[in-house]
């Protein structure tokens, strides 16, 4: 497993239990402004990079071969 692959990870389960903290339990307000505020990009964030850090079979060779130099 790769850094990136762990990071993300590792992101997206602490971002996942924060969320479901704020919604079971009755934090104070600054807790759950602090969820909405950082745990929810972070979450959405870490999923994105999951999907993109596995790449497809067909792009696995262009991947090595070429870096990734935008559109």
């Amino acid at each position: 497993m790769n850094r990136l692959r762990l990071g993300s990870l590792t992101a997206l389960i602490l971002s996942a239990a924060g969320i479901i903290y704020a919604l079971i339990f009755n934090p104070p307000s600054w807790v759950v402004y602090g969820v909405a505020i950082f745990l929810i990009p972070v979450f959405i964030l870490s999923l994105g990079i999951l999907s993109m850090a596995s790449p497809e079979e067909e792009e696995a060779e262009d991947r090595v071969d070429e870096p990734f130099i935008g559109y």
